[in-house]
């Protein structure tokens, strides 16, 4: 049997001694880093006696750095995912931790805080001013069977690691898929022009819903954060004939505005002067039919009194007419007794003259040193007052 030295001992009765190996494992290390040069006081030819180098330190300080590199940080708003021989062992959380180093464990630092973009329907380039457009995601069908180009932009960020670690292989593509499976979907289902004027909120808010529920139904482990619709138009091939299409719509719209706006200035002018005459008509209605019984009442009274006394009531009426006429005329009439000539006294111009003096004397304050200016009187008027009052004092004597 071949003997090997240091591994068994000269009488070959037993294992080998540690102390022999670790000498052996000495000498090796020695020629193994250049130690094996003769000593100066030595005999010649002769080898110099081995040096040993201490072995279990440099073998502690492997092993102490091999252990300090299982310390690592998890930043704030990330997760740290433990794999031992690529399985998941844990999910650790923020702050300094420590595992078991490789290749026995690894760790991948996962961000749940930041926020993705997905692109559908284009597609942005760094350093580049433009974007491109990617019409086999943003051609749609819409239920009114027009297509339309829309441009969509999809936040996502992460709630559960170990879903999105284990449970997807492309998590940017099966987003991407979700989020044009969910558009199509929501745009199938409405009109052209709700997708692209007054329903573009509420198109984004249902394709968030969609979206979120087909995730959650997939295990992926992702939160959508907002869904933003970008660009909406119809194809550029038609694009002038739908522009021709909106101002003619708007067109109509404004003209209907304004009939609107004038039937709402003329109506209740309308319905006020109707009114306004319907209560005047029954104003007066009332008013007429209010002295057409005060007149029969007044009649029946006056007959009454004219079946009990027929020439004093007779008498009676006459004098009342004649009043209620003479009272109304500015001029009056004289009849001299016995005479065949009519006296006229113009008391009218009289009155007039004398309210005119008045008023002027009450308006102006006339100076002291200045005498007061009377209009001259009608020389005719006087002459003719006197005769009359002269032939009135003739018949009475």
């Amino acid at each position: 049997m071949k003997k090997f030295p240091g591994f068994w001992n000269k009488n070959n009765e037993g294992p080998p001694d540690l102390d022999e190996v670790f000498k052996d494992l000495n000498q090796k290390l020695n020629r193994l880093f250049g130690n094996n040069k003769g000593g100066q006081g030595g005999p010649r030819g002769l080898a110099p006696a081995p040096q040993s180098l201490p072995v279990a330190p440099i073998l502690g300080l492997v092993a102490l750095i091999w252990l300090g590199s299982g310390f690592y940080i998890v930043d704030q708003g990330s997760r740290g995912v433990v794999l031992r021989f690529g399985k998941h062992v844990e999910t650790t959380m923020p702050g300094p931790r420590w595992h078991l180093p490789f290749p026995i464990e690894t760790v991948e630092n996962v961000n749940l805080e930041q926020v993705r973009t997905i692109e559908m329907g284009y597609r942005s380039y760094e350093g580049e001013s433009g974007r491109s457009k990617e019409l086999k995601e943003s051609l749609m069908l819409t239920d009114d069977e027009n297509i339309i180009d829309l441009q969509v932009a999809v936040q996502y960020n992460l709630k559960s690691v170990e879903d999105y670690q284990f449970s997807n292989r492309s998590t940017e593509e099966s987003v991407r898929g979700v989020a044009e499976t969910a558009i199509r979907e929501v745009v199938g289902k409405s009109k052209m022009d709700f997708v692209l004027y007054e329903g573009r909120d509420d198109v984004a808010a249902k394709a968030k819903k969609l979206m979120q529920d087909m995730l959650d139904r997939y295990q992926s482990g992702v939160n959508i954060v907002n869904v933003t619709m970008q660009n909406a138009q119809p194809p550029e091939q038609v694009q002038a004939a739908f522009d021709d299409a909106v101002k003619a719509k708007q067109d109509l719209e404004r003209q209907k505005n304004e009939g609107q706006a004038y039937a709402n200035d003329v109506i209740p002018k309308a319905r006020g002067t109707a009114s306004r005459l319907a209560e005047e008509a029954a104003g007066y209605k009332l008013r007429v039919e209010n002295e057409a019984k005060g007149n029969a009442d007044r009649f029946e009274q006056i007959l009454a009194q004219y079946n009990k006394a027929p020439e004093v009531t007779r008498q009676r009426l006459y004098l009342d007419t004649q009043e209620h006429i003479l009272a109304n005329t500015s001029k009056v009439l004289v009849d001299q007794k016995n005479g065949n000539s009519m006296l006229y006294l113009p008391l009218d111009k009289l009155m007039s003259m004398s309210g005119a003096g008045s008023n002027a004397a009450a308006g102006s304050a006339v100076p002291a040193d200045k005498p007061a200016i009377e209009p001259p009187a009608d020389a005719s008027v006087l002459d003719r007052s006197r005769d009359a009052m002269r032939s009135r004092d003739r018949e009475y004597r």
